[in-house]
């Protein structure tokens, strides 16, 4: 039984490395948090905080701690300034980023929402965690931030979480206002994160159990 259970968590490594080329930038993260960095999207306005956000409904979905540092109000700009303390010093394996709403609506420029967007990438990479971006565009509305986050993903090999409100703008029911979820819509969300980040995670985890080297095919 414990040659077959080796044999067949072999296998599965080998499989995970050569066929489903499950990577991305610090694969082998060795952090202890999923922290959540965002705006009123991540704070969890229209609901509970700290109840039904969407950092909420995903850490009931998780085994590793999921820590939300979303601000209501906040541009891209102050989390620039707030990255430090409230995502670096947390021990982050995963940093789940979501601006540009707020950058969009204060006409805060398009070139600076993408360097700012890319220096939060840059530094929790440099801090050894995976990083994946949360794309807000829905049709033509945001359609260039979108495309920019799109291509921000493929240069630092991180994640993306595409169309993350294409399921709830256009449910009444899942919206507390124009645009922001309710609880149910925020847990509608947090699904559609969790589909897109676990598979990451999975490898992760078999990492650190088994290490790197033994996902490489000699």
């Amino acid at each position: 039984m414990l040659i077959a259970m080796v044999v067949f968590l072999a296998y599965s490594i080998v499989y995970l490395s050569g066929c489903t080329r499950i990577d991305t930038a610090n694969i082998d993260s060795k952090g202890v948090n999923i922290v959540c960095i965002g705006d009123s999207m991540t704070y969890g306005y229209g609901a509970t905080p700290g109840e039904d956000d969407y950092p909420a409904h995903l850490s009931r979905m998780m085994s590793i701690p999921v820590i939300n540092v979303g601000v209501d109000g906040d541009t891209s700009n102050d989390g620039v300034k707030r990255l430090k303390v409230d995502v670096l010093d947390r021990q982050p394996l995963l940093v789940i980023i979501e601006f540009g709403g707020n950058d969009f609506l204060r006409k805060i420029p398009f070139a600076d929402t993408v360097k700012n967007v890319e220096y939060i990438i840059s530094k929790s990479k440099e801090a050894g965690a995976m990083v994946a971006i949360m794309d807000m565009s829905v049709g033509m509305i945001m359609e260039n931030y979108g495309k920019e986050y799109r291509r921000l993903a493929k240069k630092h090999n991180v994640i993306l979480i595409p169309h993350i409100l294409s399921d709830i703008l256009t449910n009444a029911s899942l919206k507390s206002d124009f645009v922001h979820p309710n609880g149910e819509g925020y847990k509608v969300l947090a699904q559609k994160v969790y589909r897109y980040i676990i598979p990451y995670l999975n490898q992760n985890n078999i990492l650190r159990r088994f290490g790197k080297s033994n996902l490489k095919q000699e």
